[in-house]
């Protein structure tokens, strides 16, 4: 048959569509999403966006200290907080509209400083009487405070950034009110829209099916590989199972393997299912997580059995350690051995002066080089320590897809526990994802399965695991 070429703007249209899938998913997902940071600070390095920050307000007090003042600046920023203004408005607010259109007319404006009768006390006095009304009830006191400042540039500097919040609590008021809605028709919508793509594009499931015949091979060949005496959910996909019992596996069982696949193993981009684009950055992001938490917690663990049982039962002390052990191993991917050799130097100094401060009898030379030497070797693949850990976690995420979460974290195995509540934010992410994934596709899921099964040669079919 012959290759099918789908034309420029039917790819960039999907794109489109599918960025626009993933922001109503986003909301729909995270039930405690909410706007953190101003979009300029997400998009562009913060250190850079700081510095143009400084350099324009130093620029615009240079601008007004100048005989005559120039106010070309200012007016720019009279602009972009009159447009900030209206946007925080509701519809029914016209009142409020028509006060600030007053208030920042433009043309008016421009008119009194070319004349240099720009009355900016009154000017502010009228923007902070606009922000008190607008804004909700815990940011009161912060446009109270801008009213004491005197100085013009640190005043629009203050109102600047007192807007920036004012525009996040909207956001995520807007998130709050749209979420209910959102929930209610997003599976159904996400289905529907994925249809549309689906009929201009036929081949869009190719990755998909290769992705569960993977998922779906991994199962049946521990059924045939294993002695174990149970087929049920949770031993498919935490030990191996027998062909005792011949039944092939269910759905559920193929696509929480499938799932985990994609976490827990390396995959190229040919190998990522079209169902799971949009959801790709989100399990990259917990893929890098899982990593650091397996780092974190071996490091943990060493230096527990270091410290007589005593600086662990201090959760300030073990916070400490994790806040250290976090910063040093930001690069830990790619120089592991020196990253491990910085944590190793400063973890056993933490031990060494913590059982000081105890008043114990601090750690011997010897027992202090053993401590080094077994951080380091956390820089090894097959470290024992390392492995223990990853097989551990890896079992935690098997078991909150399978029994849920609350079970999952009180059978957790021994060495998460300092990273509990780490893991039980991860758990949850991905388990919601999930689930929401699953409700999204799975009539698409269900047929692509019936015929992976089918097929007389499923095992052939199956791709490399890396």
């Amino acid at each position: 048959s012959k290759t099918s070429v789908v034309p420029t703007t039917d790819i960039i249209e999907t794109l489109n569509e599918v960025s626009n899938l993933s922001i109503d998913q986003e909301i729909v997902i995270s039930q405690d999403l909410s706007v953190e940071k101003d979009l300029a600070q997400e998009s562009m390095d913060t250190k850079f966006v700081e510095q143009m920050c400084e350099a324009f307000w130093d620029h615009l007090k240079e601008q007004l200290s100048n005989t005559p003042p120039d106010f070309s600046c200012v007016l720019e920023l009279l602009i972009n907080i009159k447009h900030i203004l209206i946007t925080l408005l509701l519809p029914r607010q016209t009142g409020l509209r028509n006060e600030i259109e007053e208030t920042l007319n433009m043309d008016l404006l421009k008119q009194e400083t070319e004349h240099g009768t720009l009355d900016f006390p009154l000017l502010s006095t009228n923007i902070l009487h606009v922000m008190a009304l607008l804004c909700v009830p815990f940011r009161d006191e912060a446009v109270q405070n801008l009213e004491s400042i005197k100085d013009p540039v640190e005043l629009l500097r203050g109102i600047f950034q007192v807007l920036i919040l004012m525009k996040r609590d909207m956001a995520n008021y807007t998130i709050r009110n749209v979420q209910p809605y959102l929930q209610e028709h997003s599976f159904q919508d996400e289905r529907d829209e994925f249809q549309k793509l689906l009929n201009k594009q036929p081949n869009l499931l190719k990755r998909t099916t290769k992705w569960i015949t993977r998922a779906a091979t991994d199962l049946i060949t521990r059924m045939r590989a294993s002695n174990a005496p149970s087929t049920s959910l949770s031993m498919a996909l935490s030990f191996p199972v027998t062909e005792v019992n011949p039944e092939p596996p269910s759905l559920t069982m193929v696509l929480y393997q499938g799932y985990l696949n994609l976490v827990l193993r390396d995959h190229g981009n040919e190998e990522f299912p079209e169902t799971l684009m949009m959801d790709r950055a989100r399990l990259q992001i917990m893929k890098a997580k899982l990593y650091d938490l397996t780092i974190l917690a071996s490091v943990l663990l060493v230096a527990k059995s270091f410290s007589y049982g005593v600086l662990f039962s201090s959760p300030k002390f073990v916070e400490k350690l994790k806040c250290i052990t976090m910063a040093l191993t930001e690069d830990f991917i790619i120089e592991p051995e020196e990253v491990m050799r910085r944590v190793s130097e400063q973890v056993s100094e933490e031990i060494h002066q913590g059982l000081k401060d105890k008043g114990l009898k601090a750690l011997s030379r010897k027992n202090r080089a053993s401590l080094v030497g077994q951080l380091q070797n956390i820089a090894k693949k097959e470290n024992d320590v390392r492995i223990i850990i990853e097989q551990r976690i890896h079992l935690f995420l098997k078991r909150c897809l399978v029994r849920g979460m609350q079970e999952s974290l009180i059978n957790s195995a021994g060495g998460l526990l300092f990273i509990e509540a780490e893991l039980a934010e991860l758990g949850w992410k991905f388990v919601n994802l999930m689930h929401h994934n699953q409700d999204v596709f799975s009539p698409y899921y269900a047929d692509i399965l019936k015929d992976v099964l089918s097929s007389p040669n499923l095992e052939e079919n199956d791709m490399p695991v890396k």
